[in-house]
């Protein structure tokens, strides 16, 4: 069983590993995670990228613009933040 710890720990990594300039579908991280389940966890998968984003830790964009979590509609990608990439 996948904690939520280690979900955002693969949301962290995946993001800093693409740096601020490029983001993760959440898709990505549930299919690394949860293999041929990944669909039945793309909630838990996304409810921990909006913690992580409300931490200040990443950003949740649609079409490349920063969203209210609280409001969304439709596929979202995740960015890390300037503050949190360690790859430079």
């Amino acid at each position: 069983m996948v904690m939520l710890s280690e979900i955002s720990k693969t949301i962290l990594a995946e993001a800093d590993k693409r740096g601020p300039d490029k983001s993760t579908c959440p898709s990505e991280i549930a299919r690394m995670l949860f293999g041929d389940d990944w669909r039945k966890e793309m909630g838990k998968v996304r409810d921990v990228a909006i913690g992580l984003h409300r931490e200040g830790k990443v950003v949740i964009t649609q079409k490349g613009v920063p969203i209210d979590v609280d409001h969304i509609k439709g596929p979202v990608r995740i960015k890390i933040t300037q503050n949190e990439n360690t790859s430079d």
